[in-house]
């Protein structure tokens, strides 16, 4: 484990404030969920990703689809990931 040398105290709600630049080396954005692990006496945070989510757009929605080696893509994550393979006119 890499020690980044922040030191926070927690407030009287329990609450953390983690630093800007951690969160986007992360990509921890407003709103987004943080799974919570322990092990030992460590207490570790994760971003959560859905199991069923796209690997593009991380949407969770009824019509994704999990391709061959487990790639799970949305509707959106697909037509995004035809646009970056194919060339501009065979995707119209």
């Amino acid at each position: 484990m890499k020690s980044t040398g922040i030191v926070r105290k927690v407030d009287q709600l329990g609450r953390i404030v983690l630093p800007m630049e951690l969160r986007k080396g992360l990509d921890i954005n407003i709103k987004d969920s943080l799974e919570i692990f322990v092990e030992d006496e460590r207490i570790i945070l994760q971003k959560y990703q859905p199991s069923n989510a796209c690997y593009i757009t991380g949407e969770v929605t009824n019509e994704n689809k999990v391709y061959q080696g487990n790639i799970i893509l949305s509707p959106k994550g697909a037509k995004i990931l035809l646009e970056q393979l194919l060339p501009d006119n065979t995707t119209k």
